[in-house]
């Protein structure tokens, strides 16, 4: 396919998101396309930092007008942004509201669009279309260019593999940001590719996103995360009828899951990917622990370990996971490199312990941490955890009873909230910072 429209819907009036109760039709999405890309300035990389949905997808589609590539970096920190301009000669940022950076010149998101001619972008498969960047966790952000005919290719297959392909009406409401690449992929580029609708506004309170799934019609589905699911089951409310509720960005229970299908009476389906190669693959969750790839994607081994390609996938890379392959297209997923632990001879799992930690009764958030190991002396697995109505000594005895003594957390330290990202993710650098402040406290208390 040599060229592809912007979008996939089919009428003038087709409607493109919900922005409260009010729909965004294809002739109004063309016209604001057209009027941001008049004003954007003749540069090749920008940053969308749109924070409405639509806005941030009109400004996708006037990028690309200009031939302009939009960079996702992992966070919008000052010092990244920074960075980032020193690397990418002519960087700004498109911004909606009260949104600004003073890291990078800034060009306002327009709000007069009377006039603009609302004819459907059509652009080459192999037209740059975004840069995503790895979290860094592992030193400084790398880049992964993907083109515009990869991502509508990764587009229709997702929404094949959902059961979204030719399903409209549906509308997506979606608690992570379009920045994030499980956030660009499974809210903007399936809805704009497939005919379908999202929300405009991105929820992030258990009641702000049961108002976002009332304001939009019937079909709806959920894109969300673990946390933000672990928070509206703590409430214990229904939520409107939902098609399905789709999760990713970190390893979601099953028991999390059955208790969601129970209580929503909806399929939980899960999406695995990381950045280097976008989705990868898709399972319900309560049907077995097998990974299913996306069509066209394969996974194979060779000498440096487990490789995955094709479909819609920009280059082969690396697994970045640990995984036991059934077959090309099947495989389990048993954590990543970095997560595994080893004390004491013992091995485990951060994933694993997270899970059994956040199962426990009065634990509202929570996560293990091994911090690096000092130059002498033995570094000790500790853990933050926010469960204000659990005493200490209850919280350790449950733990004893679910983790082996060799992983219990030294020390164990309450906190008021865990410093999460928008997408829940929780960096390194976060949880060192968090270590040396809970540290400096004990140590002042002692």
């Amino acid at each position: 396919m040599s060229a592809i429209p912007f979008l996939g819907h089919r009428e003038p009036f087709g409607i493109v998101a919900w922005r409260g109760d009010r729909a965004l039709h294809v002739n109004e999405f063309l016209a604001e396309a057209a009027a941001v890309a008049a004003v954007l300035p003749d540069r090749r990389f920008l940053v969308n930092l749109c924070e409405d949905r639509f806005r941030f997808a009109v400004g996708l589609a006037a990028a690309l007008m200009r031939e302009q590539v939009s960079l996702l970096p992992p966070t919008h920190a000052p010092e990244l942004l920074r960075l980032l301009k020193t690397q990418y000669s002519g960087l700004y940022a498109l911004c909606d509201g009260g949104v600004r950076t003073e890291a990078l010149e800034t060009v306002a998101y327009p709000t007069v669009f009377g006039g603009c001619a609302a004819t459907m972008p059509v652009f080459p498969a192999s037209l740059d279309a975004v840069i995503a960047f790895t979290s860094g966790s592992t030193g400084e952000p790398t880049a992964h260019p993907k083109s515009w005919g990869r991502l509508a290719l990764g587009a229709a297959h997702e929404a094949q593999c959902l059961g979204l392909a030719g399903a409209n009406p549906v509308a997506l409401v979606g608690t992570v940001p379009p920045q994030h690449m499980y956030g660009l992929e499974s809210t903007v580029l399936m809805a704009l590719r497939n005919g379908l609708a999202f929300n405009a506004v991105r929820p992030f309170y258990p009641a702000d996103i049961r108002a976002a799934l009332e304001q939009v019609p019937e079909q709806r589905v959920l894109v969300t995360t673990p946390v933000h699911l672990r928070a509206l089951l703590a409430e214990e409310r229904s939520l409107p009828r939902l098609r399905f509720i789709l999760c990713a960005t970190a390893p979601l229970a099953i028991e999390m899951a059955t208790e969601a299908e129970v209580r929503y009476d909806t399929p939980v389906h899960e999406i695995f990917g990381f950045t280097e190669a976008g989705m990868v693959a898709t399972r319900r969750t309560t049907q077995g622990t097998r990974w299913h790839a996306l069509p066209g994607v394969r996974l194979w081994r060779d000498r440096e370990g487990i490789r995955v390609g094709g479909g819609h996938i920009q280059s082969e890379v690396a697994f970045t996971d640990l995984v036991e392959l059934e077959d090309a297209h099947t495989f389990v997923l048993q954590g990543r490199r970095s997560d595994l632990v080893n004390i004491a001879g013992k091995r485990s799992s951060i994933a694993y312990l997270n899970q059994q930690l956040l199962a426990i009764e009065g634990v509202e958030d929570g996560v293990f941490f091994l911090p690096d190991a000092p130059p002498e002396g033995v570094t000790r697995l500790m853990a933050f955890v926010v469960a204000p109505r659990l005493a200490r000594e209850a919280l350790m005895c449950a733990l004893r009873a679910r983790i082996d003594p060799a992983f219990l957390p030294r020390p164990l330290c309450y906190v008021d909230a865990l410093p999460r990202a928008d997408t829940g993710k929780l960096a390194r650098e976060a949880l060192i910072e968090l270590a040396q402040t809970t540290t400096h406290k004990r140590g002042a208390s002692a």
